[in-house]
């Protein structure tokens, strides 16, 4: 059964002005990510947020600095799943390639968890994939705080469990990979509905996608497991 985690901000928001800005702050994700930096206005941004418009300016300064704000948010909700993810737990696998492949599972179990079963992910795909295509500061933030690192951490993971590398090319792309087949189902989500007749994607549909993705990561690491046998074969006088 799939563990959705909790991905809300740590921070136990109580002030009325805290309140504020964090809804801001989260209506600010929601229109990005679906019109644009340019096409969404300080007052729409207010009306979903239900603030007063001098709000922006008194907690961000501006329509900017609340674009960095929301990077931010973004930033904090990544890490907070992937420290529920991966944890403490890389330092014990260190040692132990099984414990690292089994890591590598539930890694990936709860990032489908997350990206593709929260509703919260989609308005954090979007507004990533918006900066993807026209990279501004914010996305500097995000790379910085969450892509590098995560993938980072991951091909360490990957090294742990298969010997391989952690910054090789192959090990770098096929975590790529990894990650890659999940996010299709949250950028691809209507398209995945359609054709699997589904009217949502919850946790049951969810679990179906970690089954898949967890067999492509089972012949992945199999095949390579072939590979080193059939290496240290060939080395053997």
């Amino acid at each position: 059964m799939i563990k959705v985690p909790d991905a809300k901000n740590p921070r136990r928001e109580t002030s009325p002005a805290d309140l504020t800005r964090t809804a801001l702050v989260r209506a600010a994700l929601k229109l990005f990510g679906r019109q644009g930096f340019d096409g969404t206005s300080t007052r729409e941004i207010a009306a979903e947020a239900q603030a007063n418009i001098g709000s922006i300016a008194y907690h961000f300064g501006g329509k900017e600095g609340l674009r960095a704000a929301a990077a931010d948010y973004i930033v904090e909700t990544i890490q907070t799943v992937a420290g529920q993810a991966l944890g403490s737990a890389q330092v014990a696998a260190a040692n132990d390639p099984e414990a690292a492949r089994l890591l590598l599972f539930g890694a990936l179990e709860r990032m489908v968890g997350f990206i593709v079963a929260q509703p919260q992910a989609g308005e954090i795909v979007q507004f990533v994939l918006r900066e993807l295509s026209h990279p501004t500061a914010a996305l500097d933030r995000i790379y910085d705080g969450v892509f590098e690192p995560t993938h980072r951490r991951l091909c360490l993971i990957w090294e742990q469990a298969t010997g391989e590398p952690a910054e090789s090319e192959r090990t770098r792309l096929t975590v790529f990979t990894l990650i890659g087949q999940v996010i299709y189902f949250r950028i691809g989500r209507e398209a995945v509905m359609r054709r699997m007749g589904w009217h949502d994607i919850g946790a049951a549909e969810a679990a179906k996608v970690v089954a898949v993705t967890t067999d492509n990561l089972s012949a992945i690491l199999a095949a390579r497991k072939i590979e080193e046998a059939a290496r240290m074969k060939g080395q053997r006088p």
